[in-house]
């Protein structure tokens, strides 16, 4: 059953992602067309969280594959137990059977068998009875050798094992591609995708992400740090931080007590720790900043 716009973004909502109309919109149509969804956006705006939910909403196995310079087709789809399958060699060469020794081609059809393949993230996520979420993160650290490789894989939805022929899918899973952007994809990756620009939340949707989160932080609370968080991105940094950071400072200031941001400016600087990730934000966050920032925060 295909859910619609609001029914996914009330469904997200309930396992902990609040999503914008537009993404509630691409997750609708990425079940109703079937297609990859690519989520493209600033790292910490919340992509990753996205297929986390999906496989809450549709209480299926999420499957996850993180990419990385150099990641290769054994890494990401299957590899032989060579260990097992050494140990069975020697067990053959020990054992005569019927009189005589297995032959070399016998070793070879009892070796190269499931028992001794090992599944990697792609091929796991095609073999399941019930169609898994499949989150491929952060594509773009992938070569692009790789990317073309992804890309025939989604497209035919089957693979090829030199051993044991070509294993077409059980299921098709519902298949979330992250990006930071470090580095163009492809056309031919991008026209088998749906894609979303992920960006920072609003204030408001960042302050209802912090209250479905930290129930404790209140609605005033978390209204105040939304706006905080939000004037703090535009200042000159490094390393803009994003909502997972906004989080962990939220967590702190309700840990330590903090009801109102006006009330204990010296605890809101002291901890802005949380957001600032870079030794040179740090320094270039003085006092009279938080100040200053804190002065517009209503």
């Amino acid at each position: 059953m295909t859910l619609s716009r609001d029914q996914i973004a009330s469904r997200l909502a309930e396992a902990g992602y609040i999503a914008d109309t537009e993404l509630a919109t691409a997750v609708s149509l990425m079940q109703l067309l079937k297609r990859p969804l690519l989520l493209e956006g600033e790292a910490g705006v919340g992509k990753t969280e996205v297929a986390k939910a999906l496989a809450l909403v549709h209480g299926t196995e999420l499957i996850r594959l993180q990419c990385y310079e150099g990641l290769d087709q054994s890494a990401a789809l299957y590899e032989w137990n060579y260990q097992r399958q050494l140990l069975a060699i020697e067990a053959h060469k020990t054992r005569i059977e019927a009189e005589r020794e297995p032959s070399a081609s016998e070793i070879e059809d009892q070796i190269f068998s499931e028992k001794y393949l090992m599944e990697r993230p792609l091929l796991a996520a095609i073999r399941r009875e019930t169609p898994p979420v499949l989150l491929i993160d952060e594509v773009d650290r992938a070569d692009e050798e790789f990317e073309a490789f992804l890309f025939e894989l989604l497209s035919d939805w089957q693979v090829s094992i030199p051993e044991l022929g070509t294993i077409e899918a059980v299921t098709v899973p519902h298949v979330v591609l992250t990006s930071n952007g470090t580095r163009e994809l492809s056309d031919a990756l991008r026209r088998r995708c749906l894609y979303h620009y992920v960006d920072y939340p609003d204030v408001d949707r960042e302050a209802r992400i912090i209250s479905a989160h930290i129930p404790d932080a209140g609605a005033g609370l978390s209204l105040q740090i939304a706006r905080m968080v939000e004037k703090i991105r535009k200042e000159d940094l490094r390393k803009v931080p994003g909502v997972a950071e906004t989080l962990d400072w939220a967590a702190a200031l309700v840990g330590l007590d903090v009801r109102d941001l006006h009330d204990q400016p010296e605890m809101v600087h002291d901890t802005l720790m949380c957001l600032l990730k870079t030794r040179q934000d740090k320094a270039r966050f003085k006092r009279e900043v938080t100040q200053r920032l804190l002065g517009r925060v209503a």
